[in-house]
C-alpha cells in the first residue's frame, strides 16, 4: 500500500534525542545543589550529538507546550572535555546572556542567533571567545545585542541574578567598544536588522575574508564600502536596503538579493539598463532576487511573441529581455511582487511570484525564516488557491505552512493566515492523502496558535480547522490540552458566540465516545460548570455526565438542574433539552421526567431517556422515595405504559460504548419496571444493530445476567420473554455473524 503524504518516520537519532531531552534526569543528568542540572561524570558526547541536543532543545521549547525548559541546560555544555559543540542555532527571547556565557569555552564553527532580543552587549563579549574558530555567524533580529544593560562597556557579571538577566538592554546605552577584530576565519555573516545607530562600515572593516554577507533592513549611508570584498564575496543580501545605481561589481558573486518588501517603499527604481548590467557583470550569478521592485521601462517581449510555444527556461527564449544574455538558466530568481512573474518564459529553475501555485510555494519556502512579512502575503495567496482552486502540491504546502507557524509562533499575521490556510488544506477534499503523522503536526501548530493568541480570528480559524479531524480519535493524543483551550473559549468574559458554539460542538464530540477516565478529567477542568451556548451545551453535558458519577455530582452542586428547569420553561419546544436530561430525585424533577414519558418528540428518544433516568431512580428502592407526590407506583405505571408504546424496531440516535449502566438493572426484583426497561433497551439494540451490540453484550457478560432474569420469580412474563429473545438474537449472531439487517447502514450518531 502506498505511503500517505508526510508518512516518513523519524530517525532513531531524532527519537533518542527527544527522549533524552524529555527525561534528562533519568538519562544524562542528575539534580545537583540548588536544583542545578548537572551532567553525569561518565558522559562524554561528540559534537554531532551535542549539536543535535541543543538545536532540538530549542525547537521543543518553542513548539511543544508540554516541554519544560531548564534554566541550567546550557551549563551541561560548559566543559568541552565532556561535551563538544560546533554548530548551534538559537532563537527567540528564551535565550539569555548567561546561556551563551555557559558555552564560551566551546570551539564553535557556526553560531546562529535569530530574534534573540534578550541578549545584550554581554553576549558580544562572549562572541569574542569564539573568534578563532567561528566561520558562520548570524545575529539576525537581535535588536538589543549592541546595547548595554548598564555598568562598564562589555561588563558582564557572572553572578548576575536571574531578574537582571531577563531585563532587556536599554536602547540608549549603545555599545561602542566591540568590533570583529580577530575573527579571521569568519566567512558568513548575517547582521539583518542591525540598529541604525551602529556604524556597519566600521564594524565590518576588520573582516577581510567574508564570502557571504546579509545586511537586510540595515540603514546604510551608501554601499561603496562593500567593494572591499569584491574579490571574495559570493553572496550578498541587501533586502530593504536603499540602493544606488552603482551596485557591487564582483565577478565572484553567485547570489545577489536586492529585493524589497513592497514596491511602494522603494526610492530606487529598477530599469532595463540596471538589470542588463547585473547580468553582464556578474557572470557567475546563479541566484538573483529583485522582488518588490518597480520596473520603470518595459523589460518584457511583446505578448504575442511570448505566447508562442510552450513555457521554456532557456535564456534565449526569455520573455524578460535582460535575461536573454544569461549563459545558462538561473537556479533561483525572485520576482515576488513584480509584474515580471506573470510572463511565460522565465529562465530559472525556481521562481518566486504570485502567478501560480509553484511560485507561491517557492515564496513561502524562501522567505519564511527571515521575511515573515512576505511569507504572510504568500500564505494568504496559498489560502486562495486552496479555497477557490485546487492545491496540487498538498504535502509541500502543508509542510511549508506548518514550518511557518512553528518559526513565527509570536507573529500574529502569520498565525491568522496560516491557520486559515490549514482549514482548507485539511478538509475532506485532501484528507485521504494525509498521513496520521502529518495531521498530528497540523493539530499541534493549531493548538500552539490557540495558546498564544486569544484574538477572535485566530481562535475561530483554529477551531474550524480542528473540526476537519475525526473527533475524538485524532485529537486524543492532545486530549487534555485541547479541552483546556476550548474551555478557555467558553469563559463568560468571551463574547463571540460563533466561536463558543464551535467550541461547545468540539467539546461535545470530544467527550461523547471516550472512556470515563477522560470524562472525569474534562469535568475536573470545569466543563460541567459551562452553560454558555444552550443547545449544544445540554448535549455536551449529557455526554460528560453519562456513566460518570463525579461529574453528575459536580453538575448538581453547580445548580445544573435549576438551570435545566429554567431552560425547559423558557424553551418548551426544544427537543435538544428534552432529549438530554440529567437526574435528581425531587418532586419537581420527577414530575418533569414523568411528563416527558408521553413525549413523541424525536421519535422515542425523549421518552426513552426520561424512562432511563427514572429506571435508575426506581432501582434505588422505595426507601429513598421520600416525597408524597408523585407516588412511586403511579410513576412506575406510566413507565410501563411508555415502554409498551415504543416500537422495538426503532432506529436510534444513540451510541453505547458499554452496557454497564443497563446491565446493572437486570438481576434485581426491587424495581421490575427498571428491569423491563433495561431488557427492552437491549432487545432493541441487538435487533436493529446486531453486528455492533451483540458482541458488546456477550463481551460484558450480559448473557449470564439475562439468564438470571429468567430465574427470578419477580421478573414479569413480558420481561422474561424479551430476555429470551435477546439471548436468541445473540446466539444466532454467533452462528452467523454476517450482517444482513438494513439497520447496518445507520450512521451511529453521538448521543444527543
Amino acid at each position: 500500500m502506498a505511503a500517505k503524504a508526510g508518512d516518513n518516520p523519524d530517525s532513531l537519532m531524532t527519537l533518542a534525542t527527544a527522549f533524552c531531552l524529555r527525561n534528562l534526569r533519568k538519562t544524562m543528568c542528575y539534580q545537583g545543589s540548588r536544583n542545578k542540572l548537572c551532567l553525569r561524570s561518565d558522559i562524554f558526547l561528540p559534537s554531532e550529538i551535542c549539536d543535535k541536543l541543543v538545536n532540538t532543545y530549542m525547537e521543543l521549547v518553542h513548539t511543544d507546550s508540554n516541554f519544560k525548559s531548564e534554566e541550567s541546560f546550557f551549563q551541561l555544555f560548559s566543559d568541552p572535555r565532556s561535551t563538544r559543540l560546533t554548530r548551534v542555532q538559537l532563537r527567540e527571547n528564551s535565550v539569555h546572556d548567561r546561556d551563551l556565557e555557559a558555552i564560551r569555552k566551546q570551539d564553535l564553527i557556526e553560531l546562529h542567533l535569530t530574534y534573540c532580543n534578550s541578549l545584550s552587549s554581554c553576549s558580544l563579549k562572549t562572541l569574542t571567545c569564539f573568534r578563532e574558530t567561528l566561520v558562520s555567524l548570524c545575529l539576525f533580529g537581535c535588536s538589543h545585542i549592541f546595547y548595554r544593560k548598564g555598568g562598564a562597556p562589555l561588563a558582564c557579571n557572572e553572578d548576575t541574578d536571574e531578574e537582571e538577566d531577563r531585563t532587556p538592554a536599554s536602547r540608549q546605552a549603545l555599545e561602542t567598544d566591540f568590533n570583529f577584530q580577530g575573527f579571521n576565519r569568519l566567512r558568513l555573516l548575517n547582521l539583518g536588522g542591525l540598529s541604525e545607530e551602529v556604524d556597519a562600515e566600521t564594524l565590518l572593516k576588520p573582516l577581510k575574508s567574508l564570502t557571504s554577507l546579509d545586511l537586510s533592513n540595515v540603514q546604510l549611508p551608501g554601499t561603496a564600502f562593500l567593494t572591499q570584498w569584491k574579490d571574495r564575496l559570493a553572496s550578498l543580501v541587501l533586502y530593504n536596503v536603499d540602493l544606488s545605481e552603482e551596485l557591487v561589481n564582483s565577478v565572484f558573486l553567485r547570489h545577489l538579493d536586492i529585493s524589497r518588501e513592497s514596491r511602494r517603499s522603494s526610492k530606487f527604481k529598477m530599469t532595463r539598463k540596471i538589470l542588463t548590467a547585473i547580468v553582464q557583470r556578474l557572470v557567475n550569478l546563479v541566484s538573483l532576487d529583485i522582488s518588490g521592485h518597480i520596473m520603470l521601462d518595459n523589460c518584457t517581449v511583446p505578448h504575442f511573441e511570448e505566447a508562442m510555444g510552450r513555457p521554456s527556461i532557456e535564456p534565449c527564449k526569455s520573455s524578460i529581455y535582460p535575461f536573454q544574455e544569461l549563459k545558462r538558466p538561473l537556479q533561483f530568481l525572485g520576482l515576488y511582487d513584480t509584474t515580471l512573474c506573470n510572463v511565460t518564459h522565465i529562465p530559472a529553475y525556481k521562481v518566486t511570484g504570485s502567478k501560480n501555485e509553484d511560485q507561491v510555494l517557492n515564496a513561502i519556502e524562501t522567505y519564511t525564516e527571515f521575511r515573515p512579512e512576505l511569507a504572510h502575503r504568500a500564505i494568504n495567496q496559498l489560502f486562495d488557491i486552496a479555497r477557490i482552486q485546487h492545491c496540487s502540491q498538498l504535502l509541500r504546502a502543508l509542510q511549508l505552512v506548518i514550518a511557518a507557524l512553528k518559526c513565527h509562533k509570536y507573529d500574529k499575521s502569520i498565525q491568522v493566515t496560516g491557520s486559515a490556510a490549514l482549514f482548507y488544506l485539511t478538509n475532506t477534499e485532501y484528507r485521504s492523502d494525509q498521513s496520521v503523522r502529518l495531521r498530528r503536526e497540523v493539530i499541534q501548530v493549531v493548538l500552539n496558535g490557540m495558546e498564544e493568541y486569544q484574538e477572535v480570528t485566530v481562535q475561530r480559524n483554529c477551531c474550524l480547522t480542528l473540526c476537519n479531524f475525526s473527533i475524538p480519535e485524532e485529537l486524543e493524543f492532545q486530549y487534555s490540552r485541547v479541552n483546556q483551550l476550548l474551555l478557555k473559549i467558553l469563559e463568560p468574559a468571551r463574547q463571540d458566540e460563533s466561536i463558543q458554539r464551535i467550541a461547545v460542538h468540539l467539546c461535545n464530540a470530544l467527550v461523547c465516545q471516550v472512556d470515563n477516565h477522560h470524562k472525569e478529567a474534562v469535568g475536573k477542568m470545569g466543563f460541567v460548570k459551562c452553560d454558555q451556548v444552550m443547545e449544544f451545551s445540554w448535549s455536551a453535558l449529557w455526554n460528560i455526565t453519562d456513566e460518570t458519577p463525579d461529574n453528575c455530582q459536580m453538575f448538581l452542586n453547580c445548580r445544573g438542574m435549576n438551570l435545566f428547569l429554567d431552560c425547559l420553561q423558557e424553551f418548551p419546544d426544544k427537543q435538544e433539552l428534552h432529549r438530554n436530561m440529567p437526574q435528581l430525585l425531587t418532586p419537581q424533577f420527577i414530575t418533569v421526567f414523568s411528563n416527558l414519558l408521553d413525549s413523541k418528540a424525536d421519535g422515542i428518544e425523549v421518552s426513552y431517556n426520561a424512562c432511563g433516568v427514572l429506571s435508575h431512580i426506581m432501582f434505588d428502592g422505595p426507601d429513598v422515595w421520600s416525597m408524597e407526590e408523585p407516588k412511586r407506583d403511579a410513576v412506575m405505571d406510566k413507565m410501563w405504559d411508555a415502554i409498551q408504546s415504543w416500537d422495538v424496531s426503532s432506529r436510534r440516535n444513540i451510541n453505547y460504548r458499554s452496557f454497564e449502566p443497563i446491565l446493572r438493572l437486570l438481576p434485581q426484583g426491587i424495581a421490575p419496571v427498571s428491569q423491563h426497561w433495561a431488557t427492552w433497551a437491549l432487545f432493541n439494540l441487538v435487533s436493529v444493530y446486531p453486528s455492533k451490540y451483540c458482541p458488546l453484550l456477550i463481551k460484558e457478560g450480559g448473557i449470564s445476567l439475562l439468564e438470571k432474569v429468567l430465574e427470578l420469580e419477580s421478573s414479569h412474563p413480558e420481561t422474561k420473554d424479551m430476555a429470551s429473545k435477546v439471548m436468541e438474537q445473540c446466539e444466532n449472531f454467533k452462528d452467523d455473524p454476517m450482517e444482513t439487517n438494513p439497520g447496518q447502514d445507520v450512521n451511529y450518531g453521538q448521543r444527543g
